[in-house]
């Protein structure tokens, strides 16, 4: 059975999250239902990712194994047809080696979250970024973001019901970026791991928005992380603003896209 990576990407807002679920949308479930329209079986793949409802994706990966083989451009043209209207586009597919995995081959994941500084609510952005009515300190936000470089029990930025067996983890980079947005000035994040636990993202991101408003100072986020405590954790920021913008691998299957 030839293996296939696939790119993916999506809109998370119609959705429960990546995971297939029995009685709830899934992305998993979309594509899995669309390899079934091709060749009529039960199909199950696995992505580089488990992202949470509401959260998008522009660089998720994920795999297949096929029956025949397919070329494929025809594999992404015909899932892209079949997947229409859930908003979810297959980018590339790419022919693997049969044990490539694309979450236990990945080296890496990116991901990118994007807060709106404006106090008019947004509207063509809406789902995509989440608007805070204030402007934020990002000097302050990224001196209590180096607080967490490194490797760290981040037990203090994990949601309690994260099934991850060790709560260690090496955050590689946090850049705090002000931009010029389409809707006006955005502040971005751009979160670099191997891997994270589960709300590790938002955990962060809610937290240092705090640092930037001025409630917190950036040396209580240190505090905050060394306590290993989850009630010591800022609030949990919406799941809109966040996509899953990257996997690595030692051999990309994707170099070019």
């Amino acid at each position: 059975m030839p293996r296939y990576a696939l790119l993916v990407e999506y809109d998370g807002r119609p959705f429960s999250g990546w995971q297939r679920q029995a009685d709830r949308p899934s992305v998993q479930g979309a594509i899995e239902d669309a390899l079934a329209r091709l060749e009529t079986r039960a199909h199950t793949i696995a992505a580089a990712g488990r992202t949470d409802a509401g959260v998008h994706a522009r660089g998720q990966v994920a795999h297949c194994d096929m029956d025949r083989d397919w070329h494929p451009f025809r594999l992404s043209e015909a899932l892209n047809y079949h997947l229409k209207p859930a908003p979810v586009a297959i980018r590339a597919a790419a022919l693997v080696a049969d044990d490539w995995h694309a979450r236990f081959s990945a080296i890496e994941r990116r991901y990118l979250f994007r807060l709106l500084m404006r106090r008019a609510p947004a509207t063509l952005e809406a789902g995509q970024v989440w608007r805070v009515n204030h402007r934020l300190d990002v000097d302050a936000m990224r001196e209590g973001a180096a607080h967490l470089l490194g490797t760290h029990d981040f037990t203090t930025f994990r949601s309690t019901i994260c099934q991850a067996k060790s709560p260690v983890k090496t955050m590689d980079e946090i850049t705090v970026t002000e931009t010029h947005g389409p809707a006006g000035p955005e502040v971005q994040f751009f979160l670099r791991a191997r891997s994270f636990l589960h709300n590790q993202v938002r955990s962060i991101v809610g937290t240092l928005e705090r640092v930037g408003a001025g409630a917190w100072e950036p040396g209580d986020v240190a505090a905050a992380l060394a306590a290993r405590d989850r009630a010591a954790c800022g609030p949990v920021c919406p799941p809109g603003g966040l996509a899953l913008v990257g996997v690595g691998y030692d051999d990309d299957p994707f170099p070019e896209v």
